[in-house]
């Protein structure tokens, strides 16, 4: 989406359609500025709108009508939540932050870390214990200069065994605390007197966490391991693919399997660099709420279209290899989904997690960017406003987006990321190597896991589109 373009339309379009009487700022106390803001907020742009009755255009006849519903409710996080449509099977992921600055730290892979990114499995033969195992250590992080990495178990913090009821709590709550560690034989788990001490820290993650040419006779193949589509490591991505290109690349790995989201964007580049041979032409398409819909097509109907960069370093690949597992989430599936009607995109792994819908930021400001925003509060939404479908117009994957070739990592066999006998990377190189013939693969019989890292927080799977 064109930043320009929205700020634009948010101007024009900002309380056309609220049938409060009396929309001047005046008319409403300091103390439900906040709250108005939520209902304004939503009323627009809210991507389900129309499935909440308290949202509807006719719902308040006047602002003072407004006023009192505001009023009923404890603070903006009460009624944010509350004008939410069916939290618990359709609008998982939209978020109110007290303070925006957090919010945007979020956004831009700016969090308190203490640099371990770990999934949380449930502990076989027990129906409330789980563990956690040891994804990847980001650099720079705590957990950089502790001796704790990939593949490594912990069952319990700061001695406390961990439980589906707990979990969260015990690594979410505190700044500091000590994982206790154990030994993963065939499934059991079984402590080992280890532990290591971990604090959190504001930590700036760099999504391209590896990126190499592996040489496969007259091949070249280009790994990139890639965690999060942050906007402001675009020159850097494109950077890669610059190595990639001057290095004769004929195939790529891309490494999503643990990428949850982020801008649309920087999604959209990443299929440019893919690629190359399409510039100018469609690659994604935005739809919102009836209202906000009618309204960008006869106004600024390119302002709804994701189109194919120029100018960026492309590869010009007709087929591409994308790793993938169930925390492979929004704009790491709009990149599957959307590239599909152009290459071949062959995907290895686990099934995505289904995340279709996409969010902005909505600050108190006349135009709801964060322009004269409101000094009064920090309050930010990042409601769901949009789906995302590719150019024929499908995106419908809420089940998720099965894989063309299945390889569940093994928590006792989880390789080194980016060796070539890492199992998942493993499967991609013998694709290649055998020119799409695979040898026969043993069905997975390992669990799923509960939830990650980045799922903790419903704002790091995100995917979003960026106002001015």
């Amino acid at each position: 989406m064109k930043k320009i373009a929205i700020s634009l339309l948010l101007g024009l379009f900002i309380f056309t359609t609220i049938s409060c009487e009396d929309n001047d700022d005046n008319a409403v106390p300091k103390a439900l500025q906040s709250k108005d803001f939520v209902w304004k907020g939503l009323n627009l742009y809210y991507l389900w709108k129309n499935n909440v009755p308290d949202l509807a255009d006719n719902r308040f006849a006047n602002q003072d009508q407004l006023n009192a519903y505001s009023e009923s409710f404890a603070n903006p996080t009460e009624l944010f939540n509350g004008l939410l449509y069916d939290r618990t099977n359709v609008d998982k992921y939209s978020v109110i932050y007290s303070d925006y600055s957090v919010l945007e730290g979020v956004l831009s892979g700016n969090t308190k870390s203490n640099g371990v990114d770990f999934a949380i499995s449930r502990k076989p033969g027990s129906s409330t214990e789980v563990y956690g195992w040891v994804r990847y250590i980001v650099p720079n992080s705590d957990a950089s200069t502790k001796d704790i990495q990939r593949g490594d178990i912990f069952y319990a913090v700061n001695g406390t065994t961990l439980t589906v009821e707990n979990y969260r709590t015990l690594l979410l709550s505190t700044d500091n605390y000590t994982l206790n560690l154990a030994d993963y034989d065939g499934g059991t788990i079984t402590p080992n007197g280890q532990s290591v001490a971990l604090t959190k820290t504001n930590l700036a993650e760099n999504p391209i966490l590896l990126n190499t040419v592996i040489t496969q006779g007259e091949k070249k193949v280009g790994y990139l391991m890639y965690n999060g589509f942050y906007g402001q490591y675009d020159n850097q991505l494109n950077t890669v693919f610059g190595n990639f290109k001057s290095q004769g690349v004929t195939h790529l790995v891309l490494d999503l399997r643990y990428n949850s989201g982020g801008s649309v964007n920087t999604a959209t580049k990443l299929a440019s660099m893919i690629t190359g041979q399409f510039p100018g032409q469609l690659f994604a398409k935005q739809q919102w709420n009836e209202k906000a819909q009618a309204y960008y097509e006869s106004k600024s109907p390119n302002s709804l279209l994701n189109k194919f960069y120029t100018g960026l370093n492309g590869l010009n690949l007709t087929k591409v290899y994308i790793l993938t597992s169930q925390s492979s989430a929004s704009a790491s599936e709009l990149v599957i989904n959307c590239l599909k009607p152009y290459i071949n995109v062959i995907q290895i792994g686990d099934k995505t997690t289904g995340k279709n819908v996409g969010s902005i930021t909505l600050y108190d400001s006349p135009t709801f960017a964060k322009k004269d925003v409101n000094p009064s509060h920090k309050y930010a939404m990042q409601p769901i406003v949009l789906k995302i479908v590719n150019k024929d117009g499908f995106g419908d994957y809420t089940a998720g987006i099965s894989p063309n070739i299945e390889v569940i990592e093994d928590h006792g066999n989880l390789g080194i990321l980016g060796d070539v006998n890492e199992p998942l990377l493993s499967a991609a190189l013998e694709n290649i190597s055998l020119n799409g013939r695979m040898k026969p693969r043993t069905p997975s019989t390992t669990e799923r896991d509960l939830t990650d890292f980045k799922a903790l927080n419903p704002l790091r799977t995100e995917m979003y589109v960026e106002l001015e």
